[in-house]
């Protein structure tokens, strides 16, 4: 009996073991969840459509990356004081957006991963716009993956011009000026709508031969080559009283002016499209290369790229994912809906931008613009020029004065932070 019941209790515990042996090694279908790695992305908030194009990119990337995980936060307010504080503390996300405007001060101070060594054929770096990829190089190396861009170019209330018998839009800033005078107090209380921030006006400066900042990253705007450009935007505000600052008419930005009809016209980017198609389904406008200035084309540069924070502890799957973002497939679903422009210049082909009558003004420019980037002290450049050339549009002081004023500001502010 005894034995017969040893002999039972051995086979339950035979039996006990063979089946915690086959859980033990039956392998799962696809790694579990805890072997995951996460990586964390930030960013700035940007409108819902935006961010829900967002998220379904990074659906996209997790389902073809199974064990890597992505975290997104976007910082709505103080976005680049954040990551810089986040970087001195070694707490940065592990991916980030990075603009071209500070993107100099960043690849200067050893705190992102250079991309070269990651970089591989089958990636086809060269199928990047040269002028966007350069403005993430610093001593010969990649620090960062441009993700989209936009030129500027103008845009124009179709329905204003053909009050005013106006049949096509201006080819020369003289004959910008022409048409806002004709266009002002018709459909539109002012013919033109003005930024007068530098990320609008440096292309102006550079039609005569002026520069932003000089090979030391001096500021050197104020020289009278810089000036005549800028004397175009005061002497229409002032003299011809034919445009207008957002700030005049009761709005926050120029799609917005042109929107409400406050103006006929404005120079803005790819970002305007689906802002006036939306909330003004009425409006019919079209876009126009930016007038030239003193017989040469221009306009404005802006993109933003991927970068990796040099302290990320899982660099090989953090490029990963800048890999697939700003990869051909992964960047076609982001710019696929004309929301944001590609920086890939086989993406932009398979799209049709070129060819888009809305878009293509927009893309032709990206081969004259001005990149959207003044050196490594950006702040001191940009805020002292924007604050003194607002004073000379609004008549306070002369052009000569505050341009010099702002110039000799920002450059000793620069001699304080060296």
């Amino acid at each position: 009996m005894k034995k017969r019941l040893f002999n039972f209790l051995g086979l339950v515990m035979a039996i006990a073991i063979a089946i915690i042996a086959c859980q033990s090694l039956q392998l799962p279908s696809k790694p579990l969840a805890s072997t995951a790695v996460t990586i964390k992305l930030s960013g700035w908030g940007g409108s819902p459509v935006e961010q829900k194009l967002l998220s379904q990119v990074l659906q996209d990337f997790e389902a073809q990356h199974p064990t890597i995980k992505v975290r997104y936060e976007a910082i709505s307010d103080q976005y680049m004081d954040v990551i810089k504080t986040r970087l001195v503390g070694e707490a940065a996300p592990d991916v980030f957006y990075l603009d071209a405007l500070e993107a100099p001060f960043l690849m200067s101070q050893n705190v992102l991963e250079p991309l070269d060594g990651y970089i591989t054929p089958k990636f086809d770096l060269p199928d990047f716009e040269d002028a966007l990829l350069n403005s993430f190089k610093y001593q010969n190396q990649i620090y960062g993956l441009p993700k989209d861009y936009s030129t500027l170019a103008l845009f124009y209330n179709k329905k204003a011009f053909a009050a005013a018998g106006l049949s096509s839009p201006p080819a020369t800033w003289d004959e910008l000026r022409n048409y806002s005078k004709q266009l002002t107090g018709k459909l539109n209380k002012y013919g033109f709508g003005e930024n007068p921030e530098l990320a609008r006006q440096a292309y102006k400066i550079k039609a005569f031969g002026g520069q932003i900042v000089d090979q030391n990253g001096y500021a050197t705007f104020a020289s009278a080559a810089g000036l005549q450009g800028l004397e175009l935007v005061v002497d229409q505000y002032q003299k011809d009283r034919s445009s207008a600052q957002k700030s005049d008419v009761g709005t926050n930005s120029g799609s917005e002016m042109l929107g409400q009809s406050k103006v006929a016209m404005v120079i803005e980017g790819n970002w305007a499209i689906p802002y006036l198609t939306e909330t003004f389904p009425k409006l019919e406008f079209a876009t126009a290369p930016v007038p030239t200035i003193n017989g040469k084309k221009g306009t404005m540069l802006l993109t933003v790229a991927y970068v990796m924070n040099k302290q990320a502890q899982h660099k090989t799957e953090a490029w990963e994912l800048i890999e697939y973002l700003t990869g051909k497939k992964g960047m076609q679903k982001w710019t696929g809906t004309g929301f944001a422009l590609p920086t890939r210049k086989s993406v932009a082909k398979n799209l049709g931008y070129d060819r888009d009558p809305m878009r293509s003004p927009l893309v032709a420019g990206v081969d004259y613009a001005t990149p959207w980037q003044v050196g490594k002290y950006s702040s001191a450049i940009m805020n002292n020029f924007d604050n003194q050339f607002l004073s000379a549009l609004l008549g306070q002081q002369s052009l000569k004065q505050a341009i010099a004023r702002g110039q000799n500001d920002a450059n000793q502010q620069i001699k304080a932070m060296e």
